[in-house]
């Protein structure tokens, strides 16, 4: 593979503006989330040249760590997990000047004022002249209170003021149903305006999945079939092959559908749903997926009938015994939570009139993967016929999310030979191998974002409370009723999810 793809890749990151420095402060900066996640990818943009001069980040947790010690579990942390690992010496160096840490709980009055004090040092020797990022990489029980403690301690400027910026990360979930995501919408927006809110979903970060907005309205050759017309069906599977690992407390409590459905999945509809925006903006890319949630179909008063949960069992995976959900750390032995769940469901406009969306997540499947697929319709006129011995199968245009991150389209062709005998095959595209390097991290992409002000990969008000609008009556159906089926571990889920497409002619299609 020569270097030049890579260079290329490179300057194309490189055309994009630099964004002013500013001190981003990560709450529960000692956590697992800020290890394998953010300090990795805050580092791969420092490798890459993309990280502005100056750019500086603030650990504040209970854990009673020196500033050193903070930087030198971040330096394991990125050797272990960055993009760009294992870490350069002198790239290190300079970005772990810029590396400080605060020891103190989210409670204590005396952990602000040291922050503020901290903030202001900095802005004197680094230039980040009084621009704030708050990550809040906490339990969301937590995010409440935070949040109005930085508000009370004027750690928060308006933006209409023409002060600094100032913004807010919040990881998911945001919120457990529609109630309780208003509830902190309503705190959230009390104390810092819309616009300085950023919602993340990592799955927006990732390359393939901003890759559908280009494949769909930079290529002539889609958009005129992406509609009722031409399209059949469409299908998003997100399948992992782990359980719920040291999560078992965190996941009984959510479940799949709060985990997966809710926030990734509908994301992923919606972008491949979504009308062509005006321009490509921040509020002109979320108007038109509001627009999507806006148009889901009702589930029925017993969703039986377009959605199944399952829950998995002892089984096997990759070869390997594994223990039922009830087995993990964490989970009640009477636990009804799913670990399984698929839906069908409709966008209910004039594009997608009658073109059922299966949507389908699930943990302990056979392997790791997360897919859309759009399945159009077959050839009006069966020209080459069953009863020659050619099976004419619909042409199926996959855009592969994780991993090997790629879009196939596959076609018939004809068999070498006397006869006409037809068989799929399929083009491929793949990123690392088109590019010549691995794509970004999410969470390099969307940090880097937050850092510019750019929040059209970040979810807005509006669409949280519209996907917790469709998904809670399927929720308080499952809770009110029955149990998930069993399904063993190693296996695609539950018969009955078999069924749900099956109903309609169709079958899952398998990553």
């Amino acid at each position: 593979m020569t270097s030049e793809p890579e260079n290329v890749f490179r300057e194309d990151l490189l055309d994009e503006r630099t964004p002013a420095p500013s001190i981003l402060v990560i709450f529960g900066a000692s956590g697992d989330l800020t290890q394998r996640k953010l300090l990795p990818a805050l580092y791969s943009l420092a490798h890459d040249g993309l990280l502005p001069a100056g750019q500086t980040i603030i650990g504040v947790a209970r854990k009673e760590w020196s500033t050193e010690e903070f930087r030198a579990e971040m330096r394991q942390a990125c050797d272990e997990h960055a993009r760009r690992s294992p870490v350069t010496d002198a790239i290190w160096e300079t970005f772990a000047e810029g590396l400080h840490y605060l020891s103190g709980g989210f409670d204590d009055e005396t952990t602000f004022t040291q922050l503020k004090e901290l903030c202001e040092k900095l802005d004197a020797e680094r230039g980040t002249g009084g621009r704030r990022i708050y990550y809040l990489a906490i339990p969301p029980r937590l995010f409440p209170g935070l949040a109005q403690k930085l508000g009370a301690k004027g750690f928060v400027n308006d933006p209409e003021s023409g002060a600094p910026a100032t913004r807010i990360i919040i990881e998911k979930p945001f919120g457990r149903d529609l109630a309780s995501a208003r509830e902190l919408n309503a705190i959230a927006t009390s104390i810092f305006r819309e616009r300085q809110v950023f919602r993340i979903d990592h799955y927006l970060g990732k390359e393939t999945v901003q890759n559908i907005l280009v494949l769909r309205f930079a290529n002539g050759i889609f958009e005129p079939f992406w509609n009722r017309q031409f399209i059949d069906h469409v299908q998003l599977t997100v399948s992992e092959s782990i359980g719920v690992e040291d999560r078992g407390g965190y996941f009984d409590s959510a479940g799949m559908a709060r985990d997966m459905v809710q926030n990734h999945m509908l994301q992923l509809l919606a972008l491949v749903a979504m009308e062509p925006p005006a321009i490509y903006s921040a509020d002109a890319v979320r108007d038109e997926k509001v627009k999507v949630f806006t148009a889901l179909r009702e589930f029925p008063a017993d969703p039986s009938s377009v959605a199944v949960r399952g829950q998995y069992i002892d089984g096997s995976v990759g070869g390997q015994g594994v223990a039922g959900y009830h087995a993990e750390t964490g989970v009640p032995d009477d636990s009804r939570t799913e670990t399984f769940a698929a839906i069908r469901t409709w966008v209910d406009n004039w594009r997608w009139a009658g073109v059922p969306f299966y949507l389908r997540a699930g943990k302990r499947l056979p392997k790791r993967a997360t897919t859309v697929s759009i399945h159009f319709r077959p050839a009006p006129h069966p020209l080459f016929r069953k009863s020659e011995g050619i099976e004419m199968r619909p042409n199926v245009l996959a855009i592969r999310i994780q991993p090997d991150e790629g879009i196939s389209l596959r076609f018939e062709s004809k068999i070498p030979g006397p006869s006409m005998r037809s068989h799929p095959v399929t083009m491929e595209f793949r990123h690392a191998s088109s590019f010549g390097a691995e794509p970004p991290e999410a969470y390099e992409r969307l940090l880097l974002d937050t850092m510019a002000g750019d929040a059209t990969l970040f979810a807005r008000r509006d669409e949280v409370e519209w996907a917790w609008r469709w998904l809670d009556p399927l929720l308080e159906a499952w809770a009110a009723n029955g149990s998930p089926a069993p399904y063993e571990a190693g296996t695609w889920g539950p018969d009955l999810a078999d069924e749900l497409i099956r109903r309609d002619g169709r079958e899952w299609r398998r990553p």
